[in-house]
């Protein structure tokens, strides 16, 4: 039986993992994709953004795909196998707390996993923004780097050329392998990303010489997510103005912020999203006959106060 090839996307939280799986989702570019999206958190929103596509997507929330969530992971592949003639490859999103080895590791020791699919590579997108704070305070982060086969210096159109030059020169002190691209909105070529065969377990072990054997690992148990819900359509001047104040005080302890929002008075989603003290959003596809409308929003970061936010959010109701 051939085994189908799976790309694990990752890259720090924010970095636009899911701004390049909405590209593979919608481009022509020949191939049919499964895709299993890993969220850290209760409420998974990336599954809310991913565009309207056939391809099949699976979500897994509230744990790491590296460990507690790796059970799930092996059942949604063998699921997938059943019907693997609907699909030509997988690509795994994780959550951008993940570390790739256990991720990468699942395709080698899981004697089920190994016999239905091959691990074709691990793209990493990295957030020059932001790279050098996050390296410098994540194992994870560095991590990520570290495994990739190709990563994504994306950005750039937000930073200056001297700083690009500067990450990868960083990002090539950890990982003098990989293929790199520079990139705004992750605008690569789809056939520089995909089925590139490029996965290396022999480097892999030169660089983890335990890459098989290892069964756990460490997270920054400081960092927590937190899911707030309203059912009443938000004010969005109120909303706007709080998380800029919110962003502008913490954004430092924020590392992520993202949510689909029922604003008044309109009839489409608003698509949300922040990194740290920047923030973004814009209208999405408009709410369906029948669905519920709620509002959906997801802060990850350090020493969250769960309570103030929830009691913050709920004061942007509209009147």
């Amino acid at each position: 039986m051939l085994r189908k090839p799976v790309t694990v996307l990752t890259g720090y939280l924010g970095a636009g993992k899911t701004t390049l799986l909405n590209r593979i989702l919608s481009e022509q570019h020949g191939g049919r994709y499964a895709v299993i999206i890993n969220e850290f958190g209760e409420i998974g929103i990336d599954n809310q953004i991913v565009v309207g596509a056939d391809e099949e997507v699976f979500e897994m929330n509230n744990g790491c795909i590296c460990c507690t969530v790796r059970g799930d992971l092996i059942r949604i592949i063998d699921g997938l196998m059943k019907r693997r003639d609907r699909f030509d490859s997988i690509i795994i999103e994780t959550t951008g707390l993940a570390d790739p080895a256990p991720v990468a590791q699942t395709f080698f020791v899981d004697e089920d996993v190994r016999r239905l699919v091959t691990l074709d590579s691990i793209v990493t997108v990295a957030d020059i923004k932001h790279f050098r704070d996050q390296v410098d305070n994540s194992h994870e982060a560095e991590e990520q780097i570290a495994f990739a086969d190709t990563i994504i210096l994306n950005k750039t159109d937000i930073v200056a050329p001297e700083d690009v030059d500067d990450v990868e020169r960083r990002v090539r002190a950890i990982n003098a392998f990989a293929t790199i691209h520079r990139t705004a909105r992750c605008a690569v070529p789809l056939d520089r990303v995909l089925r590139r065969g490029a996965f290396d377990l022999d480097r892999i072990l030169r660089l983890e010489p335990s890459f098989l054997a290892e069964d756990d690992h460490e997270h920054d148990q400081s960092i927590t997510s937190i899911s707030l819900r309203l059912d009443r359509p938000v004010d969005g001047e109120k909303f706007k103005t709080w998380m800029s104040r919110l962003l502008m005080m913490r954004g430092q302890d924020i590392l992520r912020s993202k949510g689909i929002i029922d604003l008044a008075n309109s009839d489409r989603r608003f698509v949300f999203q922040g990194v740290h003290m920047l923030m973004d959003g814009a209208f999405g596809r408009a709410w369906m006959p029948g669905e519920a409308r709620r509002s959906q929003l997801v802060f990850i970061g350090r020493d969250l106060d769960g309570a103030s936010l929830k009691s913050a959010f709920a004061s942007c109701i509209a009147s």
